[in-house]
């Protein structure tokens, strides 16, 4: 599908801006850093580079859309069927072949109305209006017309309206997790010149499209703007991603061409031998054979399974939806039973996309913090220093009150704080406004009972300094003096401070004990834990000056993660279990993507960490003869998410993709099947997904693979249920041409037959419950089709009891108790739709009986037999319809003879099953 792209005559945008100084990055565009670009220049620039917005395909046409629907093989052979039974002039059996094949069609249509919207949700990610210096002057312009070469400035709040080259800075903190992944928010500096090549997620000097500045100041040269821009490349990898059919679609349209090649043959070969004249054939009449053939063709189809998929399909949506799984597009409801890999992101998917607290080192004890979130409550737990911590669950909770030393640490985090705490929508929640890792200290501080405000006054403050990396406020006491509380790296506090708070008491902090402390801050960030010291110093001045920050008083390391969910490593556990390999794929950094790996067991000895420098260095079949190995990846960008999604793919396998930011969105798309965060998620991957989940929950996943594996049983179940059904008769009008009767059957008895009355119960086993241990089998080879050769002689078999019951009820009517044709067609109608009915019990399991499986598990079945039933005798036996379907009035011997006969199919598949449990025990 072609896509608009940015006037041919548009320049080359400078190459690795980033890699050159903010000087030369505005000279090689003709930029003046101070005054901005002239109205000309912008003129000229917006004629030459087009407008700063995103690209959009156009939608395909309905009319398009519906002719797709009429090119799966089952289809085709229904119109066919239509065609010889208008040349046969049987008008009742062509307008009712018609209608299923439009109704088919519909029902395709409406599935597929909410198709390719992805573009059109990545254009809501772009900044409306900018702030831009031209001519000298600040302005205000939509950002859609900003051109490279524009001075734009930032502030705290702003969306970022273009890629662009920073160029001065002034604490400038940029959150990126929707574009690379990293949960905490990335701190730019303008002065930076790095290396060519540099990841995405380390570029300091550089702000793109899509992120949100949420501190500082900044201004910035454009130096990309639309499609040009990174998530404008994102948007190209989404439009060239040419989506594959699911392993259903596949497997159906296998089916589909076997039954053509068998349709073909029967029918070819029944007629040749019913026109042939004697002694080869039979040397009927021309309009009869194609009578017969039409018959055949439609016995030999499956009609109602087209329907029958779709709508179970459907019915699994809803109950999906139920468990918080909502699916966009219908076959991946089948497709994610039969997944092997699910990637998955980190931040906000196996993690909570929340800054929290985990530990508190104060003096010679190490508190443990439990409540993982913006959630006000938790306890805190006492622990030992030496070694790593312990099961916290094996540990006394301890009182804040009761221990001064940790509420001296925690006091000191609230109040050195500039973020703001507020409810959010879910109750008992609170939302972060400002920096994540000051909510976590507010945070941690509502959880010890402190209020998560500045209630002293502040008299003034040294505000965070990447240089410094440290911040320090001074507030009034309740007695009057003033006290500074700091916080920053552990190398810049310790060096400041000359004593230390512990177990209530001062003391002297001498050289040995600072390289102590240093060992237990190395033991914390090796587990991936950020480090933060806090401190203070009592009566300092009230006026501001930096040489306060020296002789502090020690108070504590607190360590802090964007910690997993709860829920994630039992979700991880049973995908092992189930024979599913999860994977994490993020753009944070590897010692941290690591210990979350280890953290939920996601990573073993035998598998693998690389980076997205190392898989730079992979050419694809390398990835590929490695991806099965590697369990996580970091620091990758969204081309490299793709990459491994489709290195898993050659290797046969079937891949799920999990996500929640806009560089998930093109590996999303990619996969088998994408898996979006309902709560989270950007509007862009959310529309490139198959799946949405609406809680955010990693555990969801689990439960829609275990509702998709039952889906995908009870699809085999009622194709097996159809195939049996049509096998036998089939068997059973090939038995009459080869034995010389009449034709036993009409095509309209057939069509009535396989939509009617077989129709409700293939549904109704499509509601059938999930097997116990669905979630302890492996998933299916990804190319196994969906009726295998046992299960395919199965269905033969089965079709050739229910073929024999018919064919000796047609036989004892019109040869034994020398009935009339319409009489024995009758019996044999009515045979054939109520054994198969009683065969649809027996379809439920292939190895446990309808007493097993419990008769009432599944109450749809009995009330579509019922209905089904009911549906046929009204056929046989009421007199305006025996004109439609050639039927007549039967007497109470012939009834006798046809219940006896419908129920030999399913006791024979019935017993059997008993026979080889037995046999198995044995």
């Amino acid at each position: 599908m072609a896509m608009d792209q940015p006037p041919a005559s548009q320049p080359p945008l400078p190459p690795a801006a980033y890699a050159a100084d903010a000087a030369a990055v505005a000279a090689r565009l003709e930029a003046d850093v101070q005054r901005g670009l002239t109205a000309e220049q912008v003129a000229k620039r917006r004629e030459q580079y087009g407008s700063n917005r995103l690209a959009e395909a156009p939608p395909i046409p309905l009319w398009r859309r519906f002719v797709a629907q009429f090119k799966e093989l089952v289809v085709g052979i229904l119109i066919v069927a239509a065609i010889l039974a208008a040349i046969a002039r049987e008008w009742p059996d062509t307008v009712a072949i018609l209608a299923i094949v439009l109704l088919n069609a519909l029902m395709g249509l409406i599935q597929e109305a909410r198709a390719e919207q992805a573009l059109a949700a990545l254009r809501k990610l772009s900044s409306p209006m900018a702030r831009v210096v031209r001519e000298g002057s600040q302005q205000v312009v939509p950002a859609e017309e900003l051109v490279p070469g524009d001075h734009v400035e930032l502030e705290a709040g702003d969306n970022v309206p273009a890629d662009a080259r920073l160029v001065r800075t002034t604490e400038l903190r940029v959150q990126e997790a929707a574009l690379t992944g990293e949960s905490e928010p990335v701190e730019k500096n303008a002065d930076a010149v790095l290396e060519p090549h540099t990841a995405l997620g380390d570029r300091r000097n550089m702000v793109y499209l899509g992120t949100v500045a949420v501190a500082g100041k900044a201004g910035a040269i454009v130096v990309a703007t639309g499609m040009a821009t990174e998530l404008g490349r994102i948007a190209g990898l989404l439009q060239y991603e040419r989506p594959e059919p699911t392993p259903l679609q596949r497997r159906l349209s296998e089916l589909g061409r076997v039954l053509i090649v068998v349709c073909l043959v029967l029918v070819a070969v029944i007629f040749a031998l019913q026109v042939a004249p004697p002694p080869i054939g039979r040397g009927g009449e021309f309009v009869e054979v194609l009578r017969t053939s039409v018959s055949l063709a439609v016995a030999a189809v499956p009609e109602g399974m087209p329907a029958v998929v779709t709508i179970a399909l459907a019915l699994g949506l809803q109950r999906m939806a139920r468990r918080n799984a909502l699916v966009r597009k219908l076959p991946s409801v089948e497709t994610l039973g039969s997944v092997t890999y699910i990637c998955s992101d980190k931040t906000g998917t196996l993690t909570r996309n929340e800054m929290t607290v985990r530990e508190i080192v104060v003096g010679e004890k190490r508190y443990l913090v439990e409540g993982a979130g913006y959630v006000p409550h938790g306890a805190f737990r006492a622990a030992a220093l030496d070694g790593p911590p312990p099961d916290a669950s094996s540990l006394a909770v301890v009182s804040p009150a009761d221990a001064p030393d940790l509420l001296d640490a925690l006091t000191i985090g609230v109040r050195c704080n500039n973020a703001h705490l507020q409810p959010a929508e879910e109750e008992g929640v609170w939302q972060v406004i400002g920096d994540p890792t000051e909510g976590a200290l507010l945070v941690a501080g509502m959880k010890a009972g402190l209020q998560a405000d500045r209630a002293a006054e502040v008299l003034w403050e040294i505000p965070f300094d990447s240089r410094r990396k440290r911040m320090s406020v001074v507030v009034r006491q309740e007695d009057g003096s003033a006290t500074m509380f700091t916080k920053g790296a552990p190398e810049e506090i310790l060096p400041r401070c000359s004593s230390e708070r512990a177990d209530g008491n001062m003391r002297k902090l001498d050289e040995a004990r600072r390289q102590e402390i240093a060992r237990y801050g190395a033991e914390m960030a090796g587990r991936a834990l950020r480090l933060l010291a806090v401190a203070y110093r009592e009566k300092v001045s009230e006026s501001p000056t930096h040489d306060e920050e020296s002789d502090l008083v020690f108070a504590g390391l607190v360590g802090m993660m964007d910690p997993p969910r709860d829920e994630a490593r039992a979700a991880i556990h049973t995908c092992r279990a189930a024979g599913i390999v999860p994977v994490m794929i993020t753009g944070d950094h590897p010692a941290t993507a690591v210990a979350i790996a280890r953290e939920l067991a996601l990573s073993s000895k035998e598998s693998r960490a690389v980076s997205g420098w190392e898989l730079d260095e992979m050419d694809d079949a390398a990835l590929a003869q490695q991806a099965e190995n590697i369990s996580v990846y970091s620091r990758v960008t969204a081309e490299h998410k793709l990459r491994v999604v489709k290195a898993l793919k050659s290797r046969g396998q079937t891949v799920a993709m999990t996500g929640d930011g806009v560089n998930d969105a093109p590996a999303v798309k990619a996969a088998d099947v994408g898996i979006a965060m309902g709560k989270t998620g950007s509007d862009v991957t959310r529309e490139a997904s198959d799946m949405v989940l609406l809680d955010d929950n990693f555990a969801s996943i689990v439960r829609a693979v275990e509702e998709g594996r039952g889906i995908y049983d009870n699809i085999q179940k009622f194709v097996h249920y159809l195939l049996a059904c049509n096998a036998g008769e089939v068997l059973f009008m090939f038995l009459a041409t080869a034995a010389g009767w009449p034709v036993p059957l009409a095509a309209i008895q057939i069509l009535w037959i396989n939509l009617v009355t077989d129709g409700l119960p293939a549904l109704a086993l499509g509601l059938e419950p999930p097997e116990p241990d669905i979630m302890q089998r492996k998933p299916r080879p990804p190319r196994e089709p969906v009726i295998t050769w046992r299960r395919g002689a199965a269905i033969l078999l089965h079709g050739s009891l229910v073929a024999a019951a018919a064919a000796v009820g047609f036989y004892i009517a019109l040869f034994v108790w020398n009935a009339k044709l319409p009489e024995a067609r009758t019996v044999a109608f009515n045979v054939m739709a109520l054994s198969q009915l009683g065969f649809s019990f027996a379809c439920r399991s292939q190895t446990r009986t309808m007493p097993q499986l419990g008769p009432f598990s599944n109450p749809a079945l009995f009330l579509a037999i019922a209905v089904s039933a009911l549906l046929q005798l009204a056929a046989t036996t009421l007199p305006f319809s025996h004109g439609i379907f050639d039927c007549v009035p039967v007497g109470r011997d012939f009834w006798i003879v046809i219940v006896i006969l419908a129920l030999v199919p399913v006791t024979v598949v019935e017993v059997w099953k008993l026979l080889a449990a037995a046999l198995r025990r044995h």
